[in-house]
């Protein structure tokens, strides 16, 4: 029997897609700031403190096939999905300001047209996605 699109996806392949996508945001911020030295915002901070953790919890939760972990990943992602939004929307705006590492409004670097912020939203909206995915094939 064929598995058709709308079926519910495997919870092990939710866990791993959030997983690898934690693994890359992660390792992706620590190049820019470590390997090619820019200096983080404050904003850029909230959204490592809401996206480091959930390498591990993700990592650990798939290693032990714990479904149940939308419970602590939600909460992460959706915070981080909003401080990313705001952020992509203060580059926008233009004007905002944030304390150390200079202005939140500032555009550092673009990967493929998308500034930074953008690619942590896009991060956050796709392990939300999974976690989401997790949550109602739960129910």
């Amino acid at each position: 029997m064929s598995q058709s699109v709308f079926d519910r996806p495997d919870p092990r392949t939710l866990l791993a897609f959030g997983a690898l996508v934690a693994v890359v945001a992660t390792t992706g911020s620590l190049y820019f700031s470590l390997g090619m030295g820019l200096v983080p915002c404050e904003l850029c901070w909230y959204q490592r403190i809401l996206m480091y953790p959930l390498v591990v919890v993700i990592g650990v939760a798939l290693l032990e096939r714990r479904t149940g972990v939308y419970r602590t990943v939600l909460p992460l992602s959706v915070g981080g999905v909003a401080v990313a939004a705001y952020h992509s929307w203060l580059q926008v705006a233009a004007g905002g300001q944030c304390s150390f590492g200079g202005s939140c409004a500032a555009v550092q670097l673009r990967v493929v047209g998308l500034s930074i912020p953008n690619l942590s939203l896009i991060a956050f909206a796709l392990i939300t996605a999974a976690a989401a995915a997790l949550w109602a094939g739960d129910r």
